[in-house]
């Protein structure tokens, strides 16, 4: 049974949409991950226009990050402050990487940047997730660090209180973080956990119980600024086509977190690893292999 995308204008099979949301939801409650980055290559794979993939996906994230943010309110592991600082570049990152992405499409470059963007940042993530699973699979110690170097934030200038995570750090630090991750999430479709987790840990010097909820919060704002200026400017968010991934995650984010409660981590980390390379593998492979219909546009 097909149903007729109106913005990405093409036909689908249900079951295919379905299946594709369940899939990601799965790997989202299996290996703990948001799953934009696997989703946007994956509807590019049965033939979604890129443009298309990257602003629904971005709209899809805004109902998983507001499900996962409420769950760490409960539980008050949401520093508020910090994410409004976070929020403040994310607003403006996200903004200019809207405009970004309208300059690449209307210049006829938009499809390969998303391409080369996605085959470099998988690429990147699968290596360094397969490292760390075989080094902690095979148990190899890591080398002790020469120094104890206070993080990035702790020594730059314009200090800020943030009571919530026992932190006076800059307030450069985190807002230019954000601006970062903003025009990720624009520019990709992903919801910039990867990026967005190791630098409040390593850069700000964050507890880690206070990272993931106040990286939602700062999601959440993000991707809903997304989608409202792509479905302003680009008018290429598929409300249709979101509604059926959106179904399909909800229900395999259930069997996955029950699922990787049962294996060890290590292991998990590395299937994911593999999982994103092949991704990659076949991303690039893509951009080298001659389309089944070769055609050319010549001036008159």
């Amino acid at each position: 049974m097909n149903i007729y995308l109106p913005i990405a204008e093409m036909s689908v099979n249900v079951f295919l949409l379905l299946g594709l949301g369940t899939v990601t939801g799965v790997l989202s409650g299996l290996f703990g991950v948001g799953g934009g980055f696997l989703m946007t290559p994956l509807l590019i794979f049965i033939g979604v226009p890129p443009a298309v993939s990257v602003s629904t996906v971005a709209n899809q994230i805004i109902a998983s990050s507001a499900s996962g943010f409420l769950a760490h309110w409960r539980q008050d592991h949401v520093d508020f402050k910090m994410g409004n600082y976070l929020l403040t570049g994310g607003l403006v990152g996200s903004s200019l990487g809207v405009m970004m992405f309208r300059w690449l499409k209307q210049g006829g470059h938009l499809d390969l940047f998303i391409s080369l963007s996605y085959v470099t940042f998988l690429t990147m993530v699968g290596l360094l997730m397969a490292g760390e699973s075989l080094r902690a699979i095979f148990k190899v110690a890591r080398k002790p660090s020469s120094s104890n170097k206070l993080p990035m934030a702790m020594r730059m200038p314009f200090k800020v209180d943030f009571p919530k995570s026992n932190l006076r750090i800059s307030g450069i630090m985190p807002i230019a973080i954000g601006l970062f991750v903003g025009m990720m999430v624009s520019l990709m479709g992903i919801g910039g956990g990867f990026f967005l987790i190791p630098a409040m840990i390593y850069l700000l010097g964050m507890p880690t119980a206070m990272v993931i909820g106040t990286s939602l919060y700062e999601i959440i704002f993000i991707t809903a600024n997304v989608t409202l200026l792509y479905a302003l400017t680009t008018q290429t968010v598929d409300i249709i086509l979101a509604l059926f991934l959106l179904t399909g995650s909800v229900v395999g984010a259930q069997f996955g977190s029950k699922l990787g409660a049962k294996l060890p981590s290590e292991y998990l980390r590395a299937m994911l690893a593999a999982l994103v390379l092949c991704v990659a593998a076949k991303l690039a492979i893509d951009l080298f292999t001659p389309p089944a219909n070769i055609f050319s546009v010549s001036a008159m």
